[in-house]
């Protein structure tokens, strides 16, 4: 049961906004860092995602609406997030255990 509770918290949730007004915004898992791949490619604009719908949104230049907010393009595709740091917990128990290993 801790392997999954690890594999876990090493997959990014499947869906994520930048907008901290939205639901689906989380700041813990925005401080481990997010990296998204859509359809191959690296993406480094993208304002939210959703892996399940296959969708990204990105920000449209330097266009804002009324509200100030950021216009976005809602792309479809194949979406990728992988987080750029690993898990606090998770690389702790791994190093241990490798460490006796290593020495001998």
């Amino acid at each position: 049961m801790a392997d999954t509770s690890q594999a876990n918290a090493d997959t990014p949730p499947d869906r994520l906004s930048l907008d901290p007004r939205s639901p689906y915004f989380d700041q813990d898992v925005l401080s481990r860092g997010i990296g998204i791949r859509f359809n191959g490619q690296e993406k480094t604009n993208v304002e939210e995602y959703c892996i399940s719908e296959g969708w990204i949104r990105v920000a449209a230049g330097r266009s804002r609406d009324r509200f100030g907010n950021p216009m976005t393009i809602k792309l479809s595709g194949q979406v990728e997030p992988y987080f750029e740091t690993p898990a606090p917990d998770a690389g702790e128990p791994a190093s241990g255990e490798e460490d006796p290993g290593a020495a001998q």
